[in-house]
């Protein structure tokens, strides 16, 4: 089971048909929303499917769970090593949860910043630069519920408080009103359907025929856009505009990475694909070439896939070797939903941010299932 998006499909079934040329096994693919993805239990995919695509901050929850398989089996130390060494920012390590390596990235992605080059000269380097874009109508920003909190999460980090993951404040309260005013002060001069957008709607409507938009300022890179032909007008990608300081800091991970059932009555079978697609040749190679967004560095960092991809991968490397990753700790899930819902309502009914901020180091405080109920970490 995979996501519906052609970044996160068609390599799958194009790299399949190529394990089955090799190895006789078949792999079939299905696909389900993005919004599904990040929110639906991966338990219940678990006993249906033998391979499975996540994301980080499920980890905590599944490790609870025990639905999946580790996939750092005696034997064979050297191959996850390699995807180690291989890993862009902090892909690998963020699948990594009380000791085990729960799935391998071959998606890497953080919030980065999307222009329209044939608008811009540059993308902008400022958030007050980005403001100015917004101002003039000519700026989108996704808000969509998990997507609201990711752009204060990033917001924060590029201010140098990143949140944190304790049973402490999550967001330190000067920094997180701060964070959240700006917010307001953006939401102000973007479309008001901008609360039920996703990163894809988002893309689609600045590469489509006509957009007057040209700029994202925060928003997950999708690499299919950056590609000739894709949409009507290709779309850039860069670094995340600077709120703070001048570095491209604490953009909230994202990515995927391939996990294996618990229940798969194939499981080795399904292991050895997990090593097989993950690894640097087959994800600079077959994998990046069906359209996927490579998360290993061997891919990110070879002239041929940068040339497809306009340059995506090295104009916003910098921002994913950057990048912070958020809580993992069962319970985080829940979180992540109602922390979303309530920055959202924030900014529709122009709540005090004070307000917000100590409702969201509440909810966090609340997502543990008991004081010191964080468990084991990376």
């Amino acid at each position: 089971m995979t996501w519906s998006h052609p970044r996160g499909y068609d390599p799958m079934v194009a790299c399949s048909a190529l394990w089955k040329e090799r190895t006789g096994v078949t792999i079939e693919w299905d696909k389900r929303s993005l919004q599904d993805f990040e929110s639906f239990p991966v338990e219940e995919l678990a006993r249906t499917y033998d391979l499975i695509v996540i994301d980080h901050p499920h980890v905590g929850q599944i490790t609870a769970e025990n639905c999946l398989t580790p996939l750092d089996v005696a034997g064979r130390e050297a191959e996850p090593a390699a995807l180690a060494a291989g890993s862009v920012g902090r892909s690998y390590p963020s699948y990594n949860w009380q000791g085990r390596q729960w799935a391998f990235p071959i998606d890497a992605a953080s919030q980065v910043q999307a222009w329209r080059p044939d608008m811009l000269s540059a993308a902008p380097a400022s958030w007050a630069d980005a403001l100015d874009l917004a101002r003039q109508g000519r700026v989108l920003l996704p808000l969509r519920p998990p997507h609201s909190l990711m752009v204060f999460y990033t917001l924060a980090g590029n201010l140098s408080r990143p949140a944190g993951e304790g049973l402490g404040d999550h967001v330190d309260p000067a920094t997180g009103k701060q964070v959240f005013e700006m917010m307001r002060e953006i939401a102000a001069h973007v479309d008001p359907a901008c609360l039920g957008m996703d990163p894809i709607a988002v893309l689609e409507q600045m590469a489509g025929s006509g957009s007057r938009i040209a700029c994202a300022p925060l928003i997950y890179g999708y690499v299919s856009y950056a590609i000739a032909g894709f949409r009507t007008n290709r779309l850039a990608f860069a670094d995340i505009p600077a709120a703070g300081n001048a570095d491209p800091v604490g953009s909230a991970l994202g990515g995927t990475g391939i996990a294996v059932s618990a229940f798969s009555k194939a499981k080795q079978a399904a292991i050895d694909f997990a090593y097989w697609i993950a690894s640097g040749e087959v994800q600079r190679g077959p994998y990046a070439s069906a359209g996927g967004q490579p998360g290993h560095a061997a891919a990110w960092e070879d002239a041929g896939v940068n040339a497809a991809a306009g340059n995506f991968y090295m104009d916003t490397r910098a921002t994913l070797e950057g990048a912070w990753v958020r809580p993992r700790h069962d319970g985080y899930m829940t979180f992540q939903q109602a922390a979303s819902d309530r920055i959202n309502r924030g900014l529709t009914e122009k709540h005090d941010a004070g307000r917000v901020v100590a409702d969201l180091n509440r909810l966090f405080l609340e997502s543990f299932p008991a004081p010191g109920g964080a468990g084991g970490g990376a």
